[in-house]
Order: structure tokens, then sequence, then C-alpha cells
């Protein structure tokens, strides 16, 4: 992906885990799409907690998500790559609006820097069990027989997927719920994409670190101002390069 010349800034965020059981923080999301001075917002994976099948637009919360999402897209570009908890999103619904998507990883071209972006569950290699998950749920076979069933019975199913996260997060510290990327296996990505920085999610563990010399990387923060301790973050890329900012910051301009 490479940046137009005229492109002043663009903001990355993940993990949103949106769904109507956290009103604030889709009130959160909702006015930093609306208000950001970025020139394009990308959506790094997650950004629902579950999401059924294509024909969740029938759904009010859903719907009311595509509409704020196409509202963005009118005013600036809207990436929207997918997780392990939003997989199924198609292509074709976000070209319906307006939205691109992005492949996992993506190499961003901007500013004079390249940076891969990801959302990084791919890379969690140590949670053998996990990655023979994530190689059946993305199963052709597997999804076709999936969205086979029911919307209301997959939807069952995705608040099952919403409460085993809530207890995973009232029991454990997200440093010791959630996987870590593997460095070898990031490095080499990076050095395939010609890049020394990588961002991604899906670790819940926000900050930078090296990844050996020469190469680094930037998580990103998930959200949610609906439980406590609250917590949102967003990772604008400019030429200065990177700055963290909330986001009710975002409106800030291109810091």
């Amino acid at each position: 992906m490479h940046a137009p010349e005229h492109w002043q800034c663009i903001d990355l965020v993940s993990d949103l885990h949106l769904c109507d059981a956290l009103p604030r923080t889709f009130a959160a999301w909702a006015a930093h799409l609306r208000a950001s001075r970025a020139d394009a917002i990308l959506i790094l994976g997650d950004l629902f907690e579950f999401w059924p099948g294509d024909d969740a637009l029938e759904l009010p919360f859903e719907r009311q998500c595509f509409e704020v999402l196409a509202e963005a897209a009118r005013a600036r570009y809207v990436g929207v790559m997918v997780g392990n908890r939003d997989f199924l999103l198609g292509p074709a619904l976000l070209q319906q609006h307006g939205l691109h998507a992005l492949a996992d990883p993506t190499l961003l071209v901007a500013f004079g820097q390249r940076v891969l972006l990801s959302h990084g569950d791919a890379l969690c290699l140590s949670d053998v069990a996990y990655q023979q998950f994530r190689r059946w749920v993305r199963d052709p076979a597997t999804q076709r027989d999936f969205l086979a069933r029911p919307l209301a019975e997959r939807v069952a199913l995705g608040a099952k997927v919403r409460h085993a996260s809530e207890a995973g997060r009232h029991q454990a510290a997200p440093a010791e719920g959630y996987g870590d990327i593997d460095a070898g296996a990031a490095v080499a990505w990076l050095r395939t994409a010609g890049a020394t920085r990588l961002v991604h999610g899906h670790t819940h563990r926000p900050g930078d670190s090296v990844l050996e010399p020469g190469f680094d990387r930037c998580v990103l923060s998930d959200w949610d101002l609906d439980d406590a301790p609250e917590h949102a973050g967003v990772l604008r890329l400019s030429a200065a390069g990177l700055a963290r900012l909330a986001p009710e910051e975002g409106a800030a301009g291109a810091a």
C-alpha cells in the first residue's frame, strides 16, 4: 500500500472488539472515525468481537457499525484487515461500503518509511493449539459449513465466544492471557518485505520493543472503555514517525 504524496498522517488501530455490550467503546470508536484529521484510518483486525457472516447486516448493531464505517469512508481512506474474531468479513461487503480490504500482512509505504502491518495472530507460533484452530476455521470448507447455519445459531455461538472472552479478561491479566509473537518469524517477514518495523495488534500488550538489532515493533492497544481499567489508543504515522494518541486526540492534527 503506497500512501499518496499529499497525505499528512495515517491512524492505525486494532482490537476494538465492537459489540452491543460495549456502548462506550463503540461511541469512542465512532467519534474517532468522524473527527480524526488523518488522511487514512487502518483497522488491523478484530474490529468486531465476533462476525458471524456478512448477513449480520440484518442486525441493528452491526448495521449501525457499517453506517459509521461508510460515513468515514466518504471522508478518508478506511482500510480493514480481518483478525481472529472477524475473519468472516468479506471483501465484497467492505467494498460495497467504500472500505478497502487489507491483506495480512500489508507493507505500508508512506512518508519515506516502510512499515509492515499485521493483526499478529499468525505470528503467535508458540501457541500450537491456536495455530491448528486458526488453520481449521480459515479452511473454506469449514467456513461454508458454518455459514450454512441459520444466522441466529451463528449469533448464539458468537455470544458464547464473547462470554468466554469476558471471563478470560477477568481471570487473567493481559500479559498472562495472551501469547506473544515469535520474534524470529516476525524478522523473517520484515526481511522479505524490505522493512525494519512491524506494527501489529492481537496480543493486547501495547508498547514498543526491539525484535533483534535493526528490527523493531510497535504493538497497538486494544479498546475497552466499558470496563476498568479503561484503555484505548491510536498509533499515528506521519513524516515525524509514530506517535501514540488517545482516541479523542485524533482530531488535533497531524501530530
